[in-house]
């Protein structure tokens, strides 16, 4: 059985979100080495030195044009090249406009359903019209949360059996290194740790003001993620919240620093408008680091009973159970107790298995 992937996602350097997962499924499926499955990734770039290497069973495609690939240069291929494969996945929101083959896709979230306000007008409608198409041309839909699996049930109108939950899993460690990025990134001994893109719908405006009310003027706040969209209000807020000398914005730091960030804050704190699922929260137990988060969406899923939930639209409920973790050894021990449990319960290999199952059955089914 020849298997067809877009690995477009998971052909980048800085990997977060939908790339991570694609990345992870990729390594997985190339690691299971099973005789009866072959696989062709089909790229627009040639494949980074991260991903997997050729090899018999194990073959990359690199076509064009690159601009819009995904409606021109991938349909073309799939339709006047042979061997076709017998299932094409794109772990992305977008499947080829037309495709001989059976197409299954991934949805992380709706987002731009939920919050368009929060997107590009560009963004909005690539998301909205090719979204809405893929997923009417879609035999299955893969997707990382129970949360996520309702809203596009509702949201589209589709059987509840063309969704797929397969929950994300978490990256294995590594060797810590004994990095000193106190000093490196001019931080104080303890901090409070945000990882994630900087967009309106991680809420990172209302965590700085709530962090501005701390009484403990002691302590940092990080927050660790690239630059996404309208970002703007978010470098902004710390001057506006008189707190700009303690909240510390890195672009980006190597998958090793980011451990040693997660190992030694005094808590970690993802207070999303919504999300997918929210795999720092797993990230950051997996290191020991007690968790604060929103009780909204699919965020209780990925923290259950081991995080403190706040109301991401109250500032005051948020600083307040800032507060009482951050002033509390007790409850920092239980919460990093109950992580520990927590994160060992998602593994990548298993929304792997999970995954090509699923494919191998739309394959069979033609």
């Amino acid at each position: 059985m020849l298997i067809g992937i877009d690995g477009n996602e998971a052909n980048v350097e800085r990997r977060v979100g939908i790339s991570e997962y694609s990345f992870e499924l990729l390594k997985k499926f190339e690691e299971f080495q099973i005789s009866n499955f072959k696989f062709q990734i089909y790229l627009k770039n040639y494949p980074l030195i991260y991903l997997p290497k050729e090899h018999d069973g194990w073959k990359y495609k690199v076509i064009g044009p690159k601009k819009l690939w995904t409606q021109i240069a991938l349909p073309f291929d799939l339709y006047f090249h042979k061997p076709r494969p017998d299932v094409f996945f794109s772990p992305t929101h977008y499947a080829p406009r037309f495709s001989p083959v059976p197409t299954v896709i991934s949805i992380m979230d709706l987002s731009y359903i939920r919050f368009p306000e929060m997107f590009k007008k560009s963004d909005l409608y690539q998301l909205r019209n090719w979204t809405s198409y893929s997923v009417n041309k879609a035999k299955k839909i893969f997707t990382i949360s129970q949360a996520s699996k309702n809203d596009i049930i509702k949201l589209y109108g589709i059987s509840e059996g063309k969704v797929i939950v397969t929950y994300p899993g978490v990256r294995h460690k590594t060797a810590m290194q004994n990095s000193k990025i106190k000093e490196k990134y001019g931080i104080k001994e303890d901090y409070i740790l945000f990882v994630g893109t900087l967009q309106p719908r991680k809420n990172i405006v209302r965590l700085i003001e709530a962090f501005s009310k701390i009484q403990d003027k002691d302590i940092d706040l990080v927050i660790v993620g690239k630059k996404g969209w309208m970002y703007e209000d978010i470098l902004q807020a710390p001057k506006k919240y008189n707190v700009e000398n303690r909240v510390k914005f890195l672009e980006f730091v190597s998958n090793e620093e980011l451990q040693e960030f997660y190992k030694h804050a005094v808590c970690f704190i993802l207070p999303s408008l919504y999300e997918g699922f929210g795999l720092p929260i797993l990230e950051a137990m997996q290191y020991g680091c007690p968790v604060i988060t929103s009780n909204v969406s699919s965020l209780p899923e990925a923290g259950g009973e081991a995080a403190i939930y706040v109301n991401p639209e109250d500032v005051d409920d948020m600083a307040k159970k800032i507060e009482m973790v951050i002033s509390n050894k007790k409850i920092q021990e239980e919460l990093r107790e109950k992580g520990y449990k927590q994160a060992k319960k998602f593994s990548w290999e298993r929304a792997a298995k999970e995954t090509l199952k699923v494919l191998e059955e739309v394959a069979n089914a033609g």
